[in-house]
């Protein structure tokens, strides 16, 4: 009879605990969809703005999705709070959260910063050929968390932010003109001049060749087998590989016809008697 007595009274009392709590409650869910709605219509705002302006797409993404974050987390808070639960309380829950997914996604946030500074710093930018980590590609896209270059075989490579912020980045589009060097070799009985007027008669003959700073041709190294010329010149981005290989087509047909020798590699077999 006593337990049944003690049972109604805690009943009683969660009854009225609920009915107290209830209008906390309805409070709460009216502010979490009003304020959803909010942060829909802002994020409305937001892409509308970006739309008119000429930003960057990858520092718009991020913006936005900061932005959408950063509301739904303050939200959060409102609606926590108006839950009854204290703001000290709410912090230190927060910070303690923070600190375990912190320890526990080290990589990820140092991706996450090594993004941001990518964005603020624009070491290279969409379409930029680039050098890094070992790989060279163009620049497809850029997330918050990695890259994607896509490579001379048209794969995908995905290098952590991370890793490119702390490394060493070579932007082959930076600049809008690029020097190519090319090193050929020929035989120690050829003509050292004619051959450094040919190499010089290409580059003038081709268009995509800038004539300032003028292409120089010298002589690089006097080597086992050869006399190693090198040519230096100037193209444009956009012209730059087609510049190269033609040249390097260019070379080995005006050699031949000149008589020029470019070595290679023999190896002579005896016969044994």
């Amino acid at each position: 009879m006593e337990n049944l007595q003690n049972f109604e009274q805690h009943l009683e009392k969660a009854i009225d605990w609920f009915w107290d709590f209830m209008p906390n409650l309805v409070l709460a869910v009216i502010i979490l969809f009003f304020g959803l709605w909010i942060i829909r219509f802002i994020n409305r705002l937001v892409r509308r703005f970006f739309d008119r302006k000429d930003y960057d797409l990858t520092l718009e993404s991020f913006l936005q999705s900061f932005i959408s974050i950063a509301l739904k987390v303050l939200l959060f808070v409102v609606v926590v709070t108006q839950l009854g639960v204290k703001s000290s309380s709410l912090v230190a829950m927060v910070g303690a959260a923070g600190l375990a997914i912190g320890l526990a996604l080290q990589g990820s946030l140092a991706n996450f910063a090594g993004g941001v500074l990518i964005l603020l710093f624009k070491p290279f930018k969409v379409g930029d050929f680039i050098s890094a980590q070992g790989i060279d590609g163009t620049v497809k896209q850029i997330t918050i968390f990695s890259t994607k270059l896509n490579t001379f075989g048209n794969q995908v490579a995905i290098i952590p932010n991370g890793q490119l912020s702390n490394g060493s980045i070579v932007n082959y589009n930076m600049e809008d003109t690029r020097r190519d060097k090319f090193d050929v070799g020929i035989g120690y009985g050829s003509n050292i001049k004619l051959a450094k007027e040919i190499l010089l008669q290409i580059c003038a003959e081709n268009t995509d060749i800038l004539t300032e700073p003028a292409p120089e041709v010298y002589v690089g190294e006097l080597g086992d087998s050869s006399v190693n010329l090198t040519l230096r010149f100037w193209a444009s981005n956009e012209v730059f590989w087609p510049a190269h290989f033609q040249v390097i087509e260019e070379t080995k047909l005006r050699f031949d016809q000149a008589g020029i020798e470019i070595p290679f590699p023999q190896r002579v077999v005896h016969d044994a008697d």
